[in-house]
């Protein structure tokens, strides 16, 4: 399952130390303005090497577009991008190659492929196919202009932000995707003594998607808070997702949850959001509000028991440029797959009402 969506299908392609990255996003309108450098900021966003908070993999991610562009507009036809890879060590997983490493999907490849399959830095299975999904993500804003996205990290480890002094507009003038400015040197310090430990972390980000409309997601089984918790599932090392109040509203009564709505200038307003935006899988035109959570770095150097290919007890460990917090580059890989997501479903609602661009 190396694709996704319905309309506006994404396809990726690549491993993590082959010679590139990519992908193949097809149903994109014919017309939309399109460069190279509109796409390049969100790249910036994700890349290795940032900041000594994340892998010193040093990757420039400078996206080249092989097709479906032409003097500067799409034009319907599938857009192709490649990111090659300029900084692979292949040697630093010499040591390791014959053993599962826990955590990671080393032993699952194995038995699923029967052994056919690139292991090197976790080939297919890697966070750098990431990069990719956030090239296709970039396209995909630019098909909905109107929906704008929020994005930051709210826990690291177990230290949270203050909602009441953070500032989302804030997150983007630090590495750590961090909105509390107050608490920026605290996460600093866990990240230093994590790593210098040998050590990882996860976290918690959330994402907001603003400027949906009322109406899209289709009922039952393509209900669009399935396919948000789908497609943000789908980003390596997240094993949790909630829409909304999540799964704190189990500890609310009835109204306490309710989004109660009231009249307003010819229009509904709600008091809350509880819901995260989409009632009965369908956009009800508030924000869009999707957190995850996000594991631990699998690769550390603290030696763990695991064992061989064949079958015998080993302890392992990871050498190599690992980031000792994968939830803090999530950011913007989250907010690319709530773009391709919404925009496909603006692209089957229009197609299903019949309305012109």
């Amino acid at each position: 399952m190396n694709f996704t969506g319905r309309i506006l299908t994404m396809m990726t392609w690549g491993e993590s130390h082959g010679e590139a990255i990519g992908c193949v996003l097809d149903g994109v309108p014919a017309g939309i303005p399109l460069q190279e450098d509109d796409i390049q900021p969100f790249l910036d966003e994700r890349k290795p090497a940032s900041s000594r908070h994340v892998t010193q993999r040093k990757e420039a991610d400078r996206v080249t577009i092989l097709s479906g562009v032409y003097r500067d507009h799409t034009t319907a036809a599938p857009i192709m991008m490649m990111i090659a890879n300029t900084d692979a060590r292949s040697k630093d997983y010499d040591a390791i190659k014959n053993s599962y490493r826990p955590g990671h999907a080393d032993m699952t490849y194995d038995i699923k492929y029967g052994g056919y399959h690139d292991p090197r830095g976790s080939g297919r299975a890697s966070a750098r196919e990431t990069a990719a999904r956030v090239a296709a993500g970039a396209v995909a804003r630019r098909i909905m202009n109107q929906v704008t996205f929020e994005g930051a990290l709210i826990q690291l480890g177990d230290l949270t932000i203050d909602r009441q002094r953070a500032d989302w507009r804030a997150a983007r003038s630090n590495p750590l995707f961090c909105p509390q400015a107050d608490l920026l040197p605290s996460w600093e310090q866990l990240l230093d003594d994590t790593r210098k430990d040998g050590n990882s972390i996860g976290g918690v980000a959330e994402v907001h998607a603003r400027g949906v409309p009322a109406g899209w997601g289709e009922p039952v089984y393509g209900k669009l808070d399935a396919l948000l918790a789908a497609a943000i599932m789908s980003i390596p090392a997240v094993k949790s997702v909630e829409i909304g109040a999540g799964i704190s509203s189990a500890a609310m009564t009835g109204d306490q949850y309710a989004d109660v709505m009231k009249p307003h200038k010819n229009a509904i307003q709600f008091e809350g959001n509880n819901n995260g935006g989409i009632l009965g899988g369908i956009s009800t035109g508030q924000d869009i509000v999707v957190r995850y959570g996000v594991k631990p770095t699998s690769s550390i150097l603290k030696p763990l028991d695991t064992v061989t290919r064949d079958g015998k007890a080993t302890t392992i460990q990871t050498k190599g440029r690992h980031d000792p917090c994968v939830a803090i580059r999530s950011v913007p890989i989250a907010e690319a797959m709530m773009a391709l997501t919404l925009a496909d479903a603006m692209l089957l609602n229009r197609a299903k009402k019949g309305e012109k661009p």
